[in-house]
């Protein structure tokens, strides 16, 4: 068995890097996600005993390594762009954030004899997720301390079940009506070609779009591991908030600074350390421990969407808001940003492409703070 933590990381760079690849090459592996891929390949290897289930390689990616991916992602969103989104998607937006919250808790009380005492913990990361996006998933997990075989449980199910209303949205406007363009969120073939969040979101996270000089590298390491320390002090002098509120709110100002939007390589780099991150979670995991968590997260998941769903289509309908625009905000509330234009463009809705982008990024900005006050209130009513 494979046991210098120098060797364990060079196993799991190798794994993302397997994974990265067969997500851009094959269809299937495209729909699973390297996310995904890279947990079942690096459980594959921790279970037959190539690497081990503990080292202190996990242990600096679940603590530092996480935090810095957080905060150099989130140093490409723009708070400024969420007032070209319109109010008709802002609404649709809230109204499903809304409805990821009630579903959660509901979910949370009716599954806590099955999932157990970390709950509370899903119910947070489900909130986050289905609100902006599974980049949330994982600072939250993070912070709320979720263990590592139900945490990997709750991702899986997360992706079946996100894949799973992505076709459901894209079936919506064409059963329940009939698709069409809102009068208020129009958009120029102009605005669709200039660099903001429609080029930035999809291509960041992938591709820095450009070279990234050394100075950039080295002011986005700085920021970034400055943010972590500053905000790792602040959570020490004030515990009433944990370190992920703090990196968040630190990094999200820090990211409207002009300077620091023309830094280059950021998200990517952060997305390649989430993807190390979550390749560890998976060699932690054990098969058994997930077998058991599966279904009754499953469930969780699952139960959690369905209500996101009914709410934002039942309230959305009965306010009038048309029902592509409703299913795009939908997408952006359960996948994120890429998902709401992957839905935008399939339906060719081009009007609401970039606002279902802008809001997406709005749900990655505050599902953090949702998804932390929602487990907290969980924890309350279970212990009540």
């Amino acid at each position: 068995m494979i046991s210098d933590p120098a060797a364990v990381l060079f196993v799991l760079a190798a794994v993302v890097f397997v994974s990265i690849r067969l997500e851009e090459r094959f269809t299937l592996f495209r729909s699973l996600g390297a996310a995904l891929v890279g947990i079942l390949l690096a459980m594959l290897l921790s279970n037959i005993g190539v690497i081990p289930g503990s080292s202190p390689t996990y242990e600096f990616l679940v603590g530092p390594g996480v935090s810095v991916g957080i905060a150099l992602i989130l140093l490409s969103v723009d708070i400024r762009s969420i007032l070209q989104a319109g109010p008709r998607m802002l609404a649709a937006f809230g109204i499903g954030a809304a409805g990821t919250a009630i579903g959660a808790i509901a979910g949370g009380l009716l599954f806590s004899g099955m999932v157990g005492p970390e709950t509370w913990k899903l119910c947070g990361q489900f909130t986050g997720t289905y609100t902006g996006g599974g980049m949330n998933f994982a600072a939250l997990g993070q912070a709320l301390g979720t263990s590592s075989d139900l945490f990997t449980a709750a991702l899986a199910a997360d992706v079946i079940v996100t894949a799973i209303w992505m076709a459901a949205c894209l079936s919506v406007p064409i059963l329940l009506g009939r698709p069409g363009r809102s009068p208020d969120l129009t958009e120029s073939r102009e605005d669709q070609t200039k660099d903001g969040p429609t080029t930035t979101l999809e291509h960041a996270l992938h591709n820095s779009g450009k070279p990234v000089p050394l100075g950039d590298a080295a002011a986005l390491v700085v920021i970034a591991v400055g943010s972590v320390w500053f905000a790792g002090r602040l959570a020490s002098l004030l515990p009433m908030l944990p370190e992920v509120l703090w990196l968040t709110t630190i990094v999200l100002l820090i990211a409207q600074v002009p300077a620091v939007k023309g830094l280059a390589g950021g998200a990517m780099w952060g997305n390649y350390l989430l993807l190390l991150f979550l390749a560890s979670n998976g060699a932690q995991s054990v098969i058994m421990n997930i077998v058991r968590h599966g279904p009754a997260v499953f469930y969780f998941a699952g139960g959690t969407v369905l209500v996101h769903g009914v709410i934002i289509f039942g309230v959305g309908r009965l306010l009038r808001i048309d029902l592509p625009t409703l299913a795009v905000a939908s997408q952006a509330n359960v996948g994120g940003a890429a998902s709401a234009m992957a839905m935008a463009s399939a339906r060719r809705y081009t009007d609401r492409l970039l606002p279902g982008v802008i809001v997406g990024l709005l749900g990655y900005a505050i599902g953090n703070y949702s998804g932390y006050v929602i487990a907290i209130l969980l924890r309350g009513l279970l212990a009540g």
